[in-house]
């Protein structure tokens, strides 16, 4: 399996209290495994708050939505070894 890397890394984002905001990272090849969205080191779940998917095979997206100050601090995309934060 070739190894995946982080091609383009998540960028950081200045949102008001009520809104989404989406975060992007652009993987190396398609249909990655070992992914992981995290915000502030806790595990994120695609559900009705954070909107996980992956488009075009490489881009990988995650959406938080409507936003709160508890929301504050790191998101970080892993993929295997390699980690982008914002």
């Amino acid at each position: 399996e070739p190894d995946v890397t982080i091609v383009s890394g998540l960028k950081d984002r200045v949102v008001s209290e009520g809104d989404d905001v989406t975060f992007q990272c652009q993987v190396s090849h398609e249909n990655a495994r070992d992914v992981e969205w995290k915000l502030q080191d806790v595990a994120l779940q695609n559900n009705e708050m954070n909107e996980i998917s992956v488009e075009k095979g490489k881009i990988h997206t995650l959406t938080l939505r409507k936003v709160t100050e508890q929301d504050i601090g790191t998101v970080t995309f892993r993929v295997g070894p390699h980690t982008s934060t914002a």
